[in-house]
Parts: structure tokens; C-alpha cells; sequence
């Protein structure tokens, strides 16, 4: 590129720089039409939207979410605040309607004992068999590099002798 326009590089480096960290940033889907008024209800809400999930998105909090679902989600968290619900009664209250499959965080309990113990088990069952095989690895290979004969051992010290070692 700097072949190419060698005037418009020292000026093209900062703003390029520019735009990939814009485009880094997250996108909050947060619409000005459904912020409370309210700083504190709002603060409120965006932290109690950050640990739900998006269930047309699954991979991203209804806070970064644009999806219709999402928006609903973030509407009704926003009611149940305005109408004096406590933060654990508001998140109680979408878990009740779509299930705990929305947070993002679910609770270490039996029906998620596989979701919190799985990676770490599956994990150390794969170091452990790692080390078993390099174990046994290593003493294969031992077994295939014989003892040094008498005769052998002599002429070996001979030759140490020889070359001064």
C-alpha cells in the first residue's frame, strides 16, 4: 500500500487505526427509545441485561442483541424495574417465562453439573492421558537402546581416553 500511495500513508495508518478499533468496540443494541429516564433504573437494567442471554443469538447478552426477542426481553426488564422489582425479582421473573437456558451465568446445580464440570473433567482426562503416553513413551524408548557390552564399554573408555575426555 505504501508503494501504491506513498503520499496518503503517514495519513492512512492513523485512521485506519482508527476505524478497526470503532469496529472493535462493542455495538450496543440498546435503543434511545428504551432507556429509562431514570440514571439509577437504567444502570439497573443494562447490568441485569448483560447477564441474560439472547435466545435468537445465544451467543451474545439481549444488551448487544438487535434480534425482535431480544428487545422484548429488554422491555420487560425495564417494566418490572419501573415497577419496584428488585434486580433478583426481575431476573427471576424472565427465567419464569423463557427458562434458565437465558442466563448467561447459569447456577451451579445438578442439571448443570455436566455445563460446569464437563470442559475441566474432559481436560484433565486429556493431560492425564497425554502424560500417559509420554510416559510410556519414554519407556519404550529405553528398552530399545540395549546395554553397552563389556567389550563395547572398554572401547568406549578407550576412545574417551584417547581424545582426552
Amino acid at each position: 500500500m505504501k508503494r501504491l500511495l506513498p503520499w496518503l500513508s503517514p495519513w492512512l495508518s492513523p485512521w485506519l487505526l482508527l476505524v478497526l478499533i470503532g469496529l472493535a468496540a462493542p455495538a450496543h443494541a440498546v435503543e434511545p427509545g428504551e432507556r429509562l429516564a431514570n440514571p439509577a433504573l437504567e444502570a439497573r437494567a443494562r447490568a441485569i441485561s448483560a447477564g441474560l442471554r439472547c435466545l435468537v443469538c445465544q451467543n451474545e447478552s439481549i444488551d448487544d442483541s438487535n434480534a425482535d426477542l431480544a428487545h422484548d426481553i429488554r422491555m420487560l426488564v425495564r417494566q418490572r424495574l419501573v415497577e419496584g422489582d428488585t434486580d433478583a425479582q426481575v431476573v427471576q421473573a424472565v427465567v419464569n417465562r423463557y427458562g434458565q437456558f437465558v442466563l448467561l451465568k447459569p447456577p451451579v446445580e445438578p442439571a448443570t453439573y455436566l455445563l460446569w464440570f464437563g470442559p475441566p473433567a474432559v481436560l484433565a482426562i486429556g493431560l492425564a492421558g497425554s502424560l500417559l503416553w509420554i510416559v510410556r513413551r519414554r519407556r519404550r524408548a529405553g528398552e530399545l537402546v540395549p546395554a553397552l557390552s563389556a567389550d563395547e564399554r572398554r572401547d568406549l573408555d578407550t576412545l574417551l581416553r584417547e581424545s582426552g575426555g
